[in-house]
């Protein structure tokens, strides 16, 4: 039998960062850096007008104060790069992200003026630098704007953008096919006959993936039979970087799994001391693509797949932290635990960092797993949890 954390080094040894890939910007949301992005340029290249307004010196209009009239002797608009130079005494009308015309160093708004277009009225003087965007605002050319190791959301992209990439280096997302074995699984939406059940795994361990943020691939629910399961298997390999099973674990007849996996590949099976769920399969199959055997009960599959699989799914997409965050918690009631076995109980936490956590059980199997917020471990040797006592708690929304 094997130990929690002897079941995910195992499924952390098969699992690697995958090689990096030049890949479009909008392939590249969700996806991890693999290298630093250093700036190519000073961004902006040059000072621009912060505002809509008229540029002019600080200091020359200082010397008359405010309410003066100054002619106004040019008009420069965003993208326009003549070369334009302040005269003394005079304005240049400009528009927001204008290149500031040399000798003028401050952006009178147009609020405070008469906007006049031949000759202005200045109703309130501006100080040296006042709506100006200087040059290298942003970034300096050869600064690390970027970290590898970074995840890409919408706000990084658009940086990217910005800087004129058109594509990045990443850790792409993992391809995972998820599949659900078993005679009894019928799609949800369609009739069920008395007796069977319908297919929660399929979808709770597909979103699970995407969570997780690699790409997921459902396959309809697979018979437990030999030639079926192993058609389903093969030809999934192809689009593959991972494939995640549930169900068909058990030693009662019909369970097909492990003699279907045995000549594909190498794959251990082993009972974890672990509740929910007990025995797990780990290993490869095909040209090494990592396959996880979870179980069929749906509370089960999914926190054995927080346990194990999230993991190694964040690994290969070149996460640097793997686990979800935890806080320590106090329960609000007690209960038994199985002796020798982690056991991993659906909470809901609420509290502050100032105040502390409070952890109220919620029940079991998939309904209190829905409602829940966070998952309770209690430690292998204890067999009792006392009403007050500690628990470090797993964030499941982190």
């Amino acid at each position: 039998m094997r130990s929690v954390a002897e079941h995910l080094d195992a499924c952390l040894e098969i699992a690697q960062a995958a090689a990096p890939l030049d890949v479009p910007l909008p392939d590249a949301v969700g996806c991890v850096l693999a290298e630093d992005v250093v700036a190519r340029t000073d961004m902006p290249e040059v000072d621009l007008a912060g505002v809509d307004g008229y540029a002019v010196s600080a200091g020359q209009l200082a010397r008359s104060g405010p309410g003066q009239v100054v002619r106004v002797m040019d008009a420069v608009r965003a993208g326009d790069v003549r070369p334009v130079t302040l005269v003394e005494g005079t304005a240049v009308l400009i528009d927001s992200g204008a290149p500031m015309p040399r000798g003028a160093d401050a952006v009178v708004p147009w609020l405070d003026t008469d906007r006049g277009s031949a000759q202005v009225r200045i109703e309130r003087l501006p100080l040296v630098g006042e709506n100006v965007r200087p040059r290298a605002q942003e970034m300096r050319e050869g600064e690390r704007v970027l970290r590898r190791g970074s995840r890409l959301s919408a706000r990084q992209v658009g940086l990217l953008a910005g800087m004129g990439l058109a594509r990045v280096c990443v850790h792409p997302a993992p391809r995972v096919v998820v599949i659900s074995i078993g005679d009894e699984l019928v799609e949800p939406g369609t009739r069920r006959p008395l007796g069977d059940v319908y297919d929660a795994n399929g979808h709770a361990l597909a979103s699970a993936v995407r969570d997780a943020g690699g790409q997921a691939f459902r396959v309809s629910a697979v018979p437990d039979e030999v030639r079926s399961l192993t058609e389903a298997i093969e030809d999934q390999l192809v689009r593959a970087d991972v494939v995640v099973t549930s169900g068909g674990l058990s030693s009662g007849q019909g369970d097909t799994v492990k003699s279907v996996l045995a000549p594909l590949g190498t794959v251990r099976f082993d009972q974890v001391q672990m509740s929910p769920g007990r025995q797990l399969g780990v290993g490869t199959v095909g040209d090494g693509v990592p396959i996880f055997c979870l179980p069929g009960e749906p509370a089960a599959a999914l926190i054995a797949f927080e346990a194990f699989v999230r993991p190694v799914l964040r690994r290969i997409a070149g996460w640097a932290s793997l686990h979800r965050s935890s806080v320590p918690a106090v329960v609000g009631s007690g209960w038994e635990s199985p002796r020798g076995r982690r056991e991993f109980v659906p909470v809901r936490v609420a509290g502050t960092p100032a105040e502390g956590y409070r952890a109220t059980p919620v029940g079991t199997g998939s309904r209190a797993l829905a409602r829940a917020n966070a998952l309770a471990v209690v430690p292998e040797e204890e067999t009792v949890v006392t009403t007050g006592s500690t628990l470090s708690c797993l964030l499941l929304d982190s």
